[in-house]
Order: structure tokens, then C-alpha cells, then sequence
């Protein structure tokens, strides 16, 4: 328990040195944090546990979703180039070119380029993979998440977890399967953190970062459409000060460098959320995409989740 408790210590030691001084952590998590931090108290002393609480500022600690949406679109307020903020450890996104050819040569021109950047290199975590999109290479329909998890950087291939299944079912209630879309992330490693428990969002430099990559993969692609899933997702095609929820932009369409744009609920929402009105919801913005596609859709699709 104590070196669990040192791990989450450790990481907001980094993220306050980066300048991002608000995070997101559900109610239930602060109560078990809390609850873990008694009983160290309780085997130490008060001094130990006030110390150990003072790294979570009360913004952190009252936090609701909303401020997490604003954490995504803002840039930390004391970063600095000199203070190892995460923007400046990366520094300038990559610029590459791709060689003339077809979409095939070029995507396999482009996958070399991801797997063997060095600065994704780095930034993974060590024996596991950094990850590319997969798909048709002419689809219509290209789906963009934020940022590989923990099935994701063990295989090497976007939305292979439960979110991932999740997106499968998604895509097949559509009359498609998953190897006629293509399914990529903005980010081609996962964010890091202590440990491999839990996922947290990608930074704004993380972002602009990995963004050309992903910009190059929608170019090879040249897709009808892209479905952003998830707020990150949206923000980094969008702009990081273009929404503050994603309710503001969901189900309208918008567009990324001339290419027509919708977000939508990412799947690991939906799994968070089982309610039969986020289900239809989601729907309802896939619904938008077939009809915008051509593709047939039935009374029987038209009805799901009613």
C-alpha cells in the first residue's frame, strides 16, 4: 500500500513541476486515496499524512469533470522551457516527408517513420510498443481516439481492449467490419505513469507532438469523414480551446482541414456509462455518419436503443 501511495505521490510531484496544477479524480478514488492515507497515519503520524495531502491542492481534491475539460485545453500556467515542462521535453513536432507512390507504399513508408521516431522511442514504456493505425486503406470512415492503453501498447494496435470490443460491435451494428474503417490515435504511445494501473489523458504537448503523424495517416487515407471519440480526441483535431465539454461539439459537424468532422462519445465512456440514453445518443451520431456515407440504414437500426 505505501508504495502505491509513494507512486501517486511521485506522479503529482510531476505533473505540479510541469505546471499542471488540476487534475480529474472521481470522488471514489479521492475517498480510497483518502482512506489509504489514514492508515499510513495511522502506523506513522498526522505530520506524515499532512504532507502527503498538501500535494493535492483543493482544486484537485473538488474537481468535477468540467475542470478536466478545462486541464485539456489549457497550457500550464508555470511550465517552462527550463522547468522540464513535457512541451519543452519533446520539443518541435516532427517534420517529415512521405515518398510518391500509392496510399500502400506511402502508409508503410509512414509506420516506418512512427516506429522508429525517437522521441516516441523514449516516451513509451520500456517492452512495450508504440502504436499506429490499422485499417482499410481506402475507407470512408476514419475513427480517431486519444491515446493507446495498456492492451494497446502490449499488442501494438489501437482499441484492441474492452473499449476497443466495444468499438467492434459499434462498427458491425453499422453493416461494417473493422477492417473496412480505420481506426488510429493522436497519440502513438501511452501516456505514462508510476504504474501500469490506470490511464491518464495525454498532454497538450503530448498532442501537437504526435498530431503530424496522425495528419499524415488522414492524408494517405483521405477519408469521406472522421469520427473524433472522446473529448482529447476532439480537442486535438479541433483545437484545444475549441470546446469546453464535449456536449458543446458532439453530433455536429465540423471539420479537420477540409475534411467533415463528428465527435462522439468515446466507446470507454459508454462502457463507464451503461445507460440506454448515452447508448441511443451515441447512436444517433453514428447514424449521422451512414447517412452522410451512403450507407444503407435499416428500421431496424433506425430503432436501436428506443
Amino acid at each position: 500500500m505505501r508504495s502505491q501511495i509513494n507512486s501517486v505521490v511521485d506522479e503529482l510531484k510531476r505533473l505540479r513541476k510541469e505546471g499542471q496544477d488540476r487534475i480529474y479524480v472521481s470522488e471514489e478514488s479521492l475517498r480510497d486515496l483518502k482512506l489509504a492515507l489514514g492508515k499510513i497515519v495511522a502506523e506513522d503520524s498526522e505530520k506524515e499524512m499532512e504532507s502527503a495531502v498538501a500535494l493535492i491542492p483543493d482544486r484537485i481534491r473538488s474537481a468535477t469533470a468540467e475542470d478536466f475539460n478545462r486541464v485539456l485545453k489549457e497550457e500550464p500556467k508555470t511550465a517552462s522551457k527550463t522547468s522540464g515542462d513535457r512541451k519543452a521535453t519533446l520539443g518541435i513536432p516532427p517534420a517529415f516527408e512521405l515518398p510518391e507512390g500509392n496510399k500502400q507504399k506511402r502508409w508503410d513508408a509512414l509506420r516506418e517513420i512512427v516506429l522508429n521516431c525517437p522521441k516516441c522511442n523514449e516516451n513509451k514504456r520500456e517492452g512495450y510498443q508504440l502504436v499506429f493505425g490499422v485499417g482499410s486503406l481506402d475507407a470512408d470512415i476514419f475513427f480517431c481516439g486519444e491515446a493507446p492503453g495498456a492492451d494497446e501498447e502490449e499488442q501494438g494496435e489501437p482499441f484492441v481492449g474492452k473499449a476497443g470490443q466495444l468499438l467492434d460491435k459499434m462498427i458491425g451494428a453499422m453493416g461494417l467490419a473493422r477492417e473496412e474503417v480505420y481506426i488510429g490515435n493522436i497519440m502513438n504511445w501511452r501516456p505514462q505513469l508510476p504504474t501500469r494501473v490506470g490511464n491518464r489523458p495525454p498532454t497538450i504537448g503530448e498532442i501537437e507532438f504526435c498530431l503530424p503523424y496522425l495528419r499524415a495517416q488522414i492524408e494517405v487515407v483521405k477519408p469521406k469523414l472522421i469520427v473524433a471519440l472522446g473529448a482529447t480526441a476532439a480537442k486535438g483535431l479541433l483545437g484545444s480551446k475549441s470546446f469546453r465539454s464535449l456536449r458543446e461539439v458532439k453530433g455536429e459537424w465540423r471539420e479537420f482541414e477540409k475534411t467533415p468532422l463528428l465527435a462522439t462519445y468515446h466507446p470507454s465512456y459508454l462502457l463507464r456509462n451503461d445507460s440506454k440514453r448515452d447508448k441511443r445518443s451515441a447512436w444517433e451520431d453514428l447514424l449521422k455518419v451512414m447517412e452522410r456515407c451512403g450507407l444503407p440504414i435499416s428500421d431496424r437500426q433506425r430503432g436501436y436503443f428506443l
